[in-house]
């Protein structure tokens, strides 16, 4: 499983996401659990919708970028441990994982991947002829 996907830091991007990685993100805290047909990745990014939600596949990069929404607040704020950073996190596939077939949702800022294995890579039973 270490293997199959594996945090890189995104250093060959281009240069228009260059610009882009010089901007301060936050790491999102993710969970990747095995399961026969492919692997679930389970990324906490409190504070992303749909509609902030940025998921690039580039090769086998995975790069999953989350914009979250400015919180207006009633008042001066007297103490503040949250920041409205985005989140960003960046991934590299192992060629088991069928790209065409990454399915993604979020649900109260928990974003899900389902990253199916490719056929050639599933056990499958030899008839005997």
């Amino acid at each position: 499983m270490t293997n199959t996907v594996t945090e890189t830091n995104g250093t060959q991007a281009a240069p228009a996401q260059a610009k882009q990685e010089q901007k301060s993100y936050l790491t999102p805290r993710v969970n990747i659990h095995e399961e026969k047909d492919g692997y679930v990745l389970h990324a906490e990014m409190p504070g992303v919708a749909k509609d902030g939600l940025e998921i690039l596949l580039e090769d086998n990069e995975l790069t999953i970028i989350g914009h979250r929404k400015a919180v207006s607040g009633v008042g001066e704020p007297l103490y503040r441990e949250s920041t409205g950073r985005d989140y960003r996190r960046v991934f590299e596939l192992d060629p088991v994982v069928d790209t065409n077939r990454i399915v993604a949702k979020i649900d109260q800022g928990l974003l899900t991947l389902e990253l199916p294995k490719a056929e050639k890579v599933k056990p499958r039973r030899i008839q005997v002829s």
